[in-house]
This record gives structure tokens, C-alpha cells and sequence, in this order.
């Protein structure tokens, strides 16, 4: 077993969280997404495209407040650029909340809120850090961007992990631009990042491009966590190809170990599919740009003493053995388009939920699907697996066109019984006002008995667009 608890492993891979590894004397969250303090996972939802102060697109964060009985609309915080201690002002097309990531960052036993803006002053982009404290997020301060002429978007993906070995979360934080940028842990509310380095992958730069996303977690049981950057590369060849380049966690730097190609089109995320004590890297296959979406294949690469394996457990796809539905026609399905991790049923092995956002159900278009595909002693496998539509018994409302339920998936133990829930993201509900729900997990798995959801109007987000469940912190 690598050098973590049995007891802290167990309860964060349950959550699908990243351990954050830290000194004695230390005292951070016990989650790295409980915002206020009170023992519960909390969740955060993206609505990029809210408008604050009469700004189309300025953007907003909703987070939900984690208790005994789950979330609900009414415990909640909503946080723009015009809150009360939010630096910053809210500006048309900033879309703040396009990306988001949590953790300690200054050891207060808080989580903190990262948030990204790639919109901010006209696609330069900017990073918020919002403060966890007793009542939950309050205050912030910027990341500056030290390297603002040589590239755009700022921001537009984030994660956050001890990737320097020094027992501190850091922030990474992607852009167009060919590299990564660490800020390394040591965050103070009043001086912002201990100091910062660099991680150089070669991705091809240009306004479509840069760091799709990134992920953190321990893939070889060192007690330091690593990082997977999804986005194009450049070879050595000249040639582009998409993928996932990781990095091992080291003293003062990630070293960079290898790329996974076969994925990669869309994001990585990081849990444990074999329960084995070693974080596995989950990614999709799928295209989704614009009006063009592909069919969709989840792949999974199994963690171990020596890093990742080059080659896939894992390759599902709808047509997969066990998995439900069929692969659907170009433009029709993006089976993967949306990932998470996280142990449903309490078995010990983590899950997977896809999303696949396009999938028409009967006669609705693009109202969209979520799988949950089962984690096992050999790993990720289709046996198992279940399909959820709004129109499946319990699951509030009902299928329409254009809803995209399934555009973000988080699974998260949001009342505390030790087993991963479910939320999704619709961020075209009601005309792109957006909405969220969230099934609970059980021993039998996800179950409809309690689910609960909420639209933009009821976590208090006005206006007509405001994309609420575009995403949320992984």
C-alpha cells in the first residue's frame, strides 16, 4: 500500500478527491472541497454565461452546500466578480467560472475556490482565488499572470495538487500558450503564491488550443501528486496530436514521464478503477467542437509503482459489451464528452460517469444521456453499467431538445454516508438558463430515491443564458 492511510485513501477515493499531502504541524481541509468547514463535500457549478449587473456573460459560481440530507437550492452561495471582496468587476464576456478547481491553498483548514476567466479583458484571461472559511467562500485574491504577452486565455483550465513535493498545494494553470504555469503552495490571503515554475509540454499554440485540461492526483503512490495535461501536442515530427501528457510529482518540479495518445480529444480525470491504492487516469476519445461531435470512447490507464501504463485496461464505447445504448451517428452522441470518478457504491473500487451531452432519447434531440460505468478488481468494465436519461422514473422533469443534460458530471459524497453522488449539468435547460441535479449514491448503486434539481432561476442567477451546469470543480 503506498504511503498514505488506508482510512484518508478509502474516504477520497470514495469522493474521487485528490489527497493533498502535507506536514503535521499542518491543519487543511479535510476535504478539498469543503468550503465551509463542516465535514461535508460541497459542489461548485459554473454558470459562465450569467449576467451580473446587467453584463451578458459576465459569469458566475454557484456552490452548493454539502449536509446530511445532500445539496439543495436554497443552501448556497452564488459568487461574481461584483461579491463583496471579489476582485475585480463583472464585465460583458468575461465568463467567469469557465474553469474551476479546489483545495487548501492556505492551509486554513478551508477549501478555496479557483476560479478561471478566459473572457476576462478581451481573451487575456485571469484566475480568482476565493477563500473557504467558517461561513463558507468569502473574499479573493487574483493569480497574476506573469507571462500575460505570450498567450490568451488565462485560466481556461486549472487544477490544483502537490506537485513540488514540499507538502503544499500548488495551482497549475493552463492558457494557449505552449506551457503550464505552477504557482507554488505557501498562499497567503495577503501575498498570494509562495513563488513559481514552470511546466514546458510542447502544446501547439493558437486561440483553439493550449491546455485543454488538467488533472491531478497520485498515479505511483509516492504521496505526491502528479499531473496530466490534456491538449494537442507537437511531435518531433512537426505533426499535432491530441492526447495526454503526464507528469510525475517531484521536488521543485513535475517531471515529465509520458504521453498517452490514444485520448485525449476532451479531459483526464484521476481516480482509483482498480482499487489497488494507485490513481488511474480516465479519458475520452470524442470530439465535440462547435456543430461537430463524434462518437465518443472512454479509455482508462492503470496507475502503478512505476507510473502509468502506455497502453489502455480499458477502451469502451456504447457498442461496448455491457454498456448501455449503441454508438449513434456523427454529430449525434459525444459518449465522453464529460468525465468524473468517484466510488458510487462503497465497494472500493472507484466508478466512472460519462457524459454524453448530444444523445438524442425517443423523439427528443440532443437532450442527452449519463452512464455509470463500474470500477472492478481488473478495472474499469461495462459490466454493470447503467443509463440515465431525465425521462428514467424519478429522475425530475423530462427529456426536450437541445437540454444537454450531461454537459458536466461530479461525483462527489454530498451527504456524507460514505458513497459517491451523482450531479449533472444540463447548461441548455430551459432555453441555456441551465439547471442541475443530483442522484444519490447507495450500496446498489445510484439511486433515484432523493434526487433532487434545481434550476439557474432557483439558485438565484436571473436573466435568460445562464449556462448553469457548464461545469463544475473536479
Amino acid at each position: 500500500m503506498p504511503k498514505r492511510t488506508t482510512l484518508l485513501l478509502a474516504a477520497l477515493l470514495t469522493a474521487g478527491l485528490v489527497p493533498l499531502a502535507t506536514p503535521a504541524s499542518a491543519a487543511p481541509a479535510r476535504y478539498a472541497d469543503d468550503f465551509n468547514g463542516d465535514g461535508y463535500h460541497d459542489l461548485a457549478t459554473a454558470a459562465p454565461g450569467a449576467t451580473v449587473g446587467g453584463r451578458a456573460d459576465a459569469g458566475a459560481v454557484v456552490v452548493n452546500y454539502g449536509s446530511r440530507s445532500g445539496i439543495r437550492a436554497s443552501n448556497r452561495t452564488v459568487v461574481t466578480q461584483n461579491s463583496a471582496g471579489v476582485p475585480g468587476t463583472a464585465e460583458k464576456d468575461d465568463e467567469f467560472g469557465s474553469a474551476l478547481a479546489f483545495g487548501d491553498l492556505n492551509r486554513d483548514g478551508y477549501a478555496d475556490l479557483v476560479v478561471g476567466s478566459e473572457g476576462e479583458d478581451g481573451e487575456a484571461g485571469s484566475v480568482t482565488i476565493l477563500w473557504g472559511s467558517k461561513k463558507g467562500l468569502s473574499g479573493g485574491r487574483i493569480a497574476s499572470d506573469p507571462a500575460r504577452s505570450s498567450h490568451h486565455r488565462f485560466g481556461m483550465s486549472l487544477a490544483v495538487g502537490d506537485f513540488t513535493a514540499d507538502g503544499r498545494a500548488d495551482l497549475a494553470v493552463g492558457s494557449t500558450g505552449a506551457d503550464v504555469q505552477i504557482f507554488r503552495g505557501g498562499f497567503t490571503k495577503t501575498a498570494g503564491a509562495a513563488s513559481r515554475t514552470w511546466v514546458v509540454p510542447s502544446l501547439a499554440t493558437g486561440d483553439s488550443y493550449g491546455s485543454r485540461s488538467l488533472a491531478a492526483g497520485d498515479i505511483n503512490g509516492n504521496g505526491v501528486d502528479d499531473l496530466v495535461i490534456s491538449g494537442r501536442f507537437r511531435t518531433g515530427s512537426g505533426e499535432y496530436v491530441d492526447g495526454n501528457l503526464v507528469y510525475l510529482g517531484a521536488d521543485s518540479r513535475p517531471k515529465a514521464l509520458r504521453m498517452l495518445v490514444d485520448g485525449g480529444k476532451q479531459r483526464a480525470v484521476l481516480g482509483d478503477v482498480n482499487g489497488d491504492g494507485y490513481d488511474d487516469i480516465v479519458t475520452s476519445d470524442v470530439l465535440v467542437y462547435g456543430d461537430t461531435v463524434g462518437p465518443g470512447e472512454v479509455l482508462a490507464y492503470l496507475g502503478g509503482a512505476h507510473g502509468v501504463s502506455p497502453t489502455p485496461q480499458a477502451a469502451l464505447t456504447q457498442d461496448s459489451p455491457g454498456v448501455p445504448g449503441a454508438t449513434r451517428a456523427p454529430g449525434t452522441s459525444s459518449f465522453g464528452a464529460a468525465l468524473s470518478v468517484g466510488d458510487v457504491d462503497g465497494d472500493g473500487y472507484a466508478d466512472v460517469a460519462v457524459g454524453t451531452p448530444y444523445e438524442g432519447v425517443t423523439s427528443a434531440r440532443q437532450t442527452g444521456t449519463v452512464t455509470l460505468l463500474r470500477g472492478s478488481a481488473a478495472g474499469l468494465t461495462g459490466a454493470g453499467a447503467t443509463r440515465w436519461t431525465q425521462n428514467t422514473p424519478g429522475v425530475p422533469d423530462t427529456n426536450e431538445d437541445n437540454d444537454f443534460w450531461g454537459t458536466a458530471v461530479h461525483l462527489a459524497d454530498l451527504d456524507g454516508d460514505d458513497k459517491a453522488d451523482l450531479a449533472v449539468g444540463a447548461r441548455h435547460e430551459n432555453g441555456g438558463r441551465g439547471a442541475v441535479w443530483a442522484l444519490r449514491g447507495s450500496s446498489s448503486g445510484l439511486t433515484t430515491t432523493g434526487a433532487v434539481s434545481f434550476t439557474a432561476a432557483q439558485a438565484g442567477l436571473p436573466g435568460t443564458w445562464s449556462q448553469l451546469g457548464f461545469l463544475f470543480a473536479q
